[in-house]
């Protein structure tokens, strides 16, 4: 078997794939998705009734494995289940976060500390359990859900955005050592998906896209050898052409989406 060959294109060798974050939006698409392709997939999430839910739609395919990620030694536990009960992960995407506008009127740093506890120290602690057994194999791929949010820092979205710069840089200085040991990491930007989470937000959305279409893209980034998997792209274009520009003409547009007072 090639060591270049991605998981997603071996999905007829019955490979295990966990998911955090799996009980809504994007993560549950993907479960759904990749078990229709044949993978069993452990599925976690804080919400237990959700995860029944999703598991009772494909119970051949699914496994549910409840899981505060921000728990570190109940995410090591929940690798360890998984291990003894399926196998070895073979594929791990981390969705598990939250997101709550933010505004310099309201600033408040508990909020940040509990989004940063969640999106960030909740990936960690999910990276810190599965990445030990892949590296002993030589074997793995590794997928952290961030946002194209952390590419730059928009009026409303700054708790938010700063966790998902984090984990851009994180996933960037982990990159070559965890290439080294034989495992494969990616990151997957989205931009703007029809979740529970998106629906709180009471501004325009532009090149807003389905669940589905968010998990078609993810599926689809999996077999190339795409370090990121961006999506849709015309969001991927705007975001990445507002990053490179200067500061003044940066801040220019973005006061633009200002809310009124």
């Amino acid at each position: 078997m090639s060591e270049s060959m991605s998981v997603s294109e071996r999905v007829s060798e019955g490979k295990i794939a966990w998911i955090t974050g799996a009980s809504s939006g994007i993560g549950r698409a993907v479960a759904l998705r990749l078990a229709r392709d044949g993978f069993r997939v452990a599925v976690s999430a804080r919400s237990t009734d959700k995860l029944d839910e999703l598991v009772a739609e494909m119970p051949d395919r699914l496994f549910a494995f409840p899981l505060d990620v921000t728990d570190l030694a109940a995410s090591k536990a929940v690798v360890e289940a998984i291990r003894s009960t399926l196998g070895p992960i073979d594929l791990a995407i981390f969705s598990a976060g939250s997101y709550k506008r933010d505004s310099v009127r309201r600033f408040d740093s508990t909020a940040l500390s509990d989004t940063m506890n969640l999106n960030v120290v909740g990936t960690a602690h999910t990276l810190e359990a599965v990445m030990p057994d892949m590296i002993a194999r030589r074997s793995g791929e590794i997928c952290v859900v961030a946002s194209v949010a952390g590419y730059v820092g928009l009026p409303g979205g700054g708790f938010y955005g700063a966790t998902k710069a984090a984990l851009n840089n994180l996933c960037e200085a982990l990159y070559p050592e965890l290439e080294r040991e034989g495992v494969r990491l990616r990151v997957i930007n989205p931009g703007f998906v029809d979740t529970p989470l998106t629906k709180k937000n009471d501004f325009p959305m532009p090149f807003l896209i389905s669940v589905e279409e968010a998990a078609e893209a993810i599926v689809n980034g999996l077999k190339t050898s795409r370090y990121e998997i961006i999506f849709p792209w015309k969001m991927a274009l705007a975001i990445k052409l507002l990053h490179a520009l200067p500061r003044r003409m940066q801040f220019a547009l973005t006061r633009k989406m200002l809310r009124k007072r």
